[in-house]
């Protein structure tokens, strides 16, 4: 019996292959949830909301009370995630807190930090510091705004802020 090998060339499948590999990434990015988007790049942004719920959800299980997205603190954190980009360099946490704290908040806190890429992996970077764990557990908290800013020449790429206040 005579074996027959029947080739076929990359050349025939290339165009199935790519329509497939099309298909996928399209179906793919919108399957994404928010929190494994990549921040680095230009037109990115949080989903703030997103992230209360997922801190919110934390700190129930943990104990603690949920926070709402509060728009003047939003619009802080914005600002200094973009003043954190410019510098391409992390902010003080103790100066961002003295300042809202000026602003009329009681309890503020902070968690500034530069070089996550998502927000799952901010939020994981954060539980596994204590301090930044104690800004994300803090029982006195009951707002919150966070932001990031892409900054593409500096060393970190993304910038973040969470501030928190009662």
């Amino acid at each position: 019996m005579s074996r027959r090998r029947i080739g076929f060339g990359i050349g025939g499948f290339a165009p199935l292959l790519l329509a497939g590999c099309a298909t996928d990434a399209v179906t793919t990015t919108a399957a994404i949830p928010s929190i494994y988007l990549p921040l680095a790049n230009s037109g990115a942004q949080i989903d703030a909301q997103t992230a209360r719920d997922m801190i919110s959800a934390y700190r129930r299980g943990r104990g603690e009370g949920p926070l709402v997205v509060d728009p003047e603190l939003q619009r802080l954190a914005e600002a200094e995630a973009a003043a954190m980009a410019l510098a391409d360099r992390p902010s003080k946490a103790q100066t961002v807190k003295s300042a809202v704290g000026r602003l009329g908040y009681a309890s503020p806190n902070a968690n500034l930090s530069a070089g996550y890429h998502t927000l799952a992996e901010a939020f994981s970077g954060w539980r596994d510091s204590p301090p930044h764990n104690a800004v994300l557990l803090d029982p006195a908290a009951t707002r919150m705004g966070i932001a990031t800013a892409f900054a593409p020449g500096s060393k970190y790429k993304v910038y973040w802020a969470l501030l928190t206040a009662k």
